[in-house]
C-alpha cells in the first residue's frame, strides 16, 4: 500500500511524466472537427492613421471563410489595469495603430498555411505619423502625441520629501532597467468553439495564468455573459506574467466563432509572439542615495519614468510596487519616490516575473555598491550595517514586512562562497594586470509575494479518492505535487489517491489565478483550510460509527480515521465518504483564503564573474544564493523555482534587450536576434535555504517563483562593475554586453 507523504518531503514532481511522454495536451494538439484557422493582419508601422482597408482580394482566396476588421465585430476595448477609457488597447485598430505588430485585421481559412497566405492581400492605406520610442523623449515639449491628452499615463509617488537633507554624503545615478521579452516555450495560442451544451455560450482553450481573469476580460471585451463563456487552460508552456494578462487574439477566435458558428483556432509565429506579447520592467531611474561617512543610510531619492508601452494596462501597476518596495532590505528613514508612466509606439508593458519589485530591488542594490564605493567601504559591511533588525516591519513607502533575518542570509551567503578568497584572488589579479578581471557582486533582496484570495474545495469519494478543486493555474510550478502533498499529509491518503483540478471556469467556482509568487501561500492555505474541513467532517462520522467521542478520532496513516492508539478501529475514506451518501451528504467541503497582508520572503545572492578586459566578454563563473520563503512544503519544487528563476535574472544582468529603431521596429523580435542564454552559459548555481515561517498564513509559506530573478540580477550586475572598478568605471547599463563592458573600460578616465 502506498504511504502517505505530507509537506515537507522531496517529492519528484507527479505532473512531469506526462509532460515528458507528450501525453499532456497543450492548446495546439486540441482538435475540433471542422476548425477554421484564423491569422492576423499586423501594422508594419510604429505609429500611423488607417485610410482604408481593402479585403476583396484576400476574401476571393483559396479556402478564406471571412475578412473582418473592426468595423465587422462589435468589440469593447481590453480591459486591465487603471489606465483612463482613452487608452485602453482595441481589440482590433480602426483609426490609428501605435507600434508595430498591432491587429488591424483578421482572416480565417480552412488551414493555416492559406490565411496567413491571405493576409498579404489585405492591403491597408496607412498615413505614417512621427513616432516616439524614448520614454523620456515622450514627455518633452513637442513629442508626437499617441493619444489626445498626451503621453502621460499615469504618475504616483511613496514616501516623503526631503530625503537628502542633512546627508554628509550623496551619491547619485542613472540606470536603465531594460525592456525584456517573457519568451514563453509555447507561442500565443487559442482555440474556440461553440458550447456543445448550451446554446449561445463558447469554449475557448488558451494558456493563461489564471482561467477565471482571462475569462472575465474576454467576456468583457465581446460584451458577454461571463458565465456564458468556458475557458479552459490546458498544460501551458511558460508565463513569466505575460499570460496573467488576456490578448486580442483570444477575444478574436471566440468572436469569429460566435459569427460562424464553428471552431476557430490561431497559432502565432514566434516572431507574432515577440512582438505583440506584452514586455516586461522598461523603467529609466534617476537614483540619489544619502548617508554618513561611516556608512549609515539617512535617505534615497527616486524618480521613475516607465513605459508602458502603447497601450499601459497592467503596466500602471508596476511602478507602484517599484516605489513600495524602494526601500528593499535596509532602514531608510526618509524616502522620496515618483514616478511617471508614459506611453510609446512600442509593444504594451505589464508584468515579467517579480512585476515591478525587481526594478525596486535593482535601484537599492546598485545604489548601496555606488555609495559604498564613494566612501571606500565594503559593499558587504555597507550592507549590514544598514539591515532592518525589527519585525514586523513598517517602512516608510508601505511596506509592511513580516518576518526576517537579513544579516543571517548575508553572512550564510558570504561563508558558502568564500568571500575573503575571492577578495584575495581579485587583488591577486589587478596586482598583476591580468587581461582576464573577477568581479563580485552582493544583492540582499526582500520582495512583497502573495496578494488576494483564493478558492479551493475537498472532497472525498467512495473510492476513497480525495478531488482537490483550486483557483489557482499552474504553468510549471508545480502544484499537483504539492498540493497533494498537503492533503496526503492531512488526510493520512497515498498521494497517488489525491486528484487536483485546476484551470477550468466550468469545474472550479472561482479563482484569482497563479501570479506574484502566491500560488502555496494563498491557493495552499485554501487548500489546507478545505481539507481541514472535510478533516473535521470525516472524524465526527467515524465518532458515530466507532461510538466514540469525536475529540479521540486521529488519523491512521495508511487506513482511515479510527481511535486514537488502535489503528485496528480505523475505517477508511471510502467508507466514511459512502456513510456520508447514505445520510444524503457530501464529505466534502469549499473555502475561501485570504490573508491579512502579504509576506515579504528575502535572501542573499553572490555573483563571480570574469571579464575580459581586452574584449569585454563577460562569463559568470559562480552564483551563490540564500534564498528564505518561510516554511518548504517540497525543496525538490523550491530548487527547481530558485534555479529557473536566477537564469533569468540573469539573463537580464548579461544578455537580453529589445531594442527598437527610430521608426518604433523590433530589433531583436526573432530568437536570432534577442539573446537568451542557454544552459551553456550558465554555472551550476549554489544555492541554500532558511526558512522563517511567516505569522500571514497558517502554512508559514511565503513565495519563492520569483526570489531567484529578483536577487540574481543586481548581484551579476554588480559584479561586472565590480570586476571594472580599479579602471574607474563607476556604471554598465544592463545587459552588460562585450560591447558595453569594453566601452566602459575605453572611456573610463585615468588617473
Amino acid at each position: 500500500m502506498a504511504q502517505p507523504t505530507g509537506p515537507g518531503a522531496r517529492v519528484r514532481r507527479l505532473e512531469d511524466p506526462s509532460l515528458i511522454r507528450g501525453e499532456r495536451r497543450y492548446t495546439d494538439d486540441i482538435q475540433r472537427p471542422g476548425a477554421l484557422h484564423a491569422a492576423f493582419v499586423r501594422s508594419p508601422f510604429a505609429h500611423a492613421a488607417i485610410k482604408s482597408i481593402d479585403m476583396q482580394e484576400a476574401a476571393a482566396a483559396p479556402g478564406v471563410a471571412g475578412v473582418y476588421t473592426a468595423a465587422d465585430l462589435a468589440l469593447a476595448p481590453m480591459p486591465g489595469g487603471s489606465v483612463r477609457e482613452a487608452m485602453r488597447r482595441p481589440v482590433l485598430a480602426a483609426v490609428r495603430v501605435r507600434f508595430a505588430g498591432e491587429i488591424v485585421a483578421v482572416v480565417v481559412a480552412d488551414t493555416r498555411e492559406r490565411a496567413v497566405d491571405a493576409t498579404d492581400l489585405v492591403f491597408v492605406d496607412y498615413e505614417p505619423l512621427d513616432v516616439v520610442i524614448d520614454p523620456e523623449r515622450a514627455l518633452a515639449d513637442g513629442a508626437p502625441a499617441l493619444f489626445e491628452d498626451g503621453n502621460l499615463a499615469a504618475s504616483g509617488s511613496a514616501g516623503s520629501g526631503s530625503a537628502l537633507d542633512g546627508a554628509e554624503v550623496v551619491v547619485e545615478g542613472r540606470f536603465v532597467n531594460q525592456r525584456v521579452a517573457a519568451v514563453p516555450m509555447e507561442p500565443g495560442a487559442g482555440l474556440a468553439a461553440p458550447d456543445p451544451e448550451r446554446e449561445g455560450a463558447y469554449v475557448l482553450w488558451t494558456p493563461s495564468q489564471g482561467a477565471h481573469g482571462h475569462r472575465d476580460a474576454i467576456a468583457a471585451a465581446l460584451q458577454l455573459d461571463p458565465e456564458r463563456l468556458r475557458v479552459i487552460t490546458p498544460a501551458t508552456g511558460g508565463g513569466f506574467g505575460a499570460r496573467i494578462a488576456a490578448y486580442p487574439e483570444a477575444v478574436l477566435t471566440v468572436a469569429l466563432a460566435r459569427e460562424l458558428g464553428r471552431p476557430v483556432r490561431f497559432v502565432e509565429a514566434r516572431s507574432e509572439t515577440m512582438t505583440a506579447m506584452q514586455h516586461g520592467r522598461a523603467q529609466r531611474q534617476r537614483v540619489q542615495v544619502a548617508g554618513t561617512r561611516d556608512g549609515r543610510l539617512t535617505g534615497l531619492r527616486v524618480r521613475v519614468i516607465a513605459d508602458g508601452g502603447a497601450y499601459p494596462g497592467d503596466a500602471t501597476d508596476m511602478p507602484n510596487l517599484t516605489g513600495m518596495m524602494a526601500c528593499g532590505v535596509y532602514d531608510i528613514p526618509k524616502v522620496d519616490y515618483a514616478y511617471e508612466l508614459v506611453v510609446t509606439n512600442t509593444t504594451p508593458i505589464g508584468a515579467y516575473r517579480g512585476a515591478g519589485r525587481p526594478e525596486a530591488t535593482a535601484l537599492v542594490e546598485r545604489a548601496i555598491d555606488m555609495f559604498a564605493a564613494e566612501i571606500g567601504m565594503d559593499p558587504a559591511e555597507m550592507r549590514r550595517r544598514n539591515f532592518i533588525a525589527d519585525f514586523p516591519h513598517e517602512t516608510v513607502t508601505g511596506a509592511s514586512y513580516d518576518s526576517g533575518d537579513y544579516r543571517a542570509a548575508l553572512d550564510a551567503v558570504l561563508e558558502a562562497a568564500g568571500y575573503e578568497a575571492l577578495r584575495a584572488d581579485q587583488a591577486a589579479r589587478r596586482k598583476r594586470g591580468d587581461t582576464v578581471q573577477l568581479g563580485i557582486g552582493l544583492c540582499s533582496y526582500v520582495e512583497w509575494t502573495g496578494f488576494g484570495s483564493e478558492f479551493a474545495s475537498c472532497e472525498i469519494d467512495e473510492g476513497g479518492v480525495v478531488t482537490v478543486l483550486s483557483g489557482t493555474s499552474a504553468h510549471g510550478q508545480g502544484h499537483e505535487t504539492t498540493y497533494a502533498q498537503l492533503v496526503s499529509g492531512a488526510l493520512g491518503v497515498a498521494l497517488e489517491d489525491v486528484r487536483i483540478v485546476q484551470s477550468d471556469t466550468a469545474k472550479v467556482a472561482r479563482g484569482t489565478g497563479t501570479a506574484g509568487s502566491r500560488s502555496l501561500q494563498i491557493g495552499g492555505s485554501a487548500v489546507h483550510n478545505a481539507t481541514g474541513d472535510v478533516l473535521e467532517q470525516g472524524r465526527r462520522l467515524a465518532a458515530r460509527e466507532l461510538e466514540a467521542d469525536a475529540q479521540d478520532i486521529v488519523v491512521h496513516p495508511g487506513h482511515g480515521l479510527g481511535v486514537a492508539g488502535s489503528p485496528g478501529t480505523a475505517i477508511a475514506w471510502g467508507r466514511l465518504a459512502a456513510v456520508a451518501a447514505a445520510e444524503g451528504e457530501r464529505l466534502a467541503a469549499a473555502t475561501d483564503f485570504e490573508p491579512d497582508d502579504s509576506t515579504y520572503p528575502f535572501g542573499a545572492h553572490l555573483a563571480v564573474v570574469e571579464v575580459d578586459t581586452e574584449t569585454g566578454a563577460t562569463r559568470l563563473v559562480r552564483h551563490v544564493t540564500v534564498d528564505d520563503a518561510g516554511t518548504i512544503a517540497n525543496p525538490m519544487i523550491v530548487e527547481g523555482q530558485v534555479h529557473g528563476g536566477i537564469a533569468q535574472g540573469v539573463a537580464q544582468a548579461l544578455f537580453e534587450e529589445i531594442a527598437f529603431d527610430e521608426d518604433g521596429n523590433n530589433l531583436t523580435g526573432t530568437l536570432v536576434s534577442y539573446a537568451m542564454p542557454t544552459a551553456a552559459d550558465l554555472p551550476t548555481f549554489e544555492t541554500q535555504r532558511t526558512q522563517t515561517p511567516t505569522p500571514r498564513n497558517p502554512l508559514g509559506a511565503k513565495g519563492i517563483g520569483e526570489a531567484g530573478t529578483i536577487g540574481s540580477t543586481p548581484a551579476v550586475w554588480n559584479a561586472v562593475i565590480d570586476a571594472l572598478s580599479h579602471f574607474g568605471v563607476r556604471h554598465v547599463d544592463m545587459p552588460a554586453s562585450p560591447m558595453r563592458v569594453w566601452r566602459a573600460i575605453a572611456e573610463a578616465p585615468r588617473e
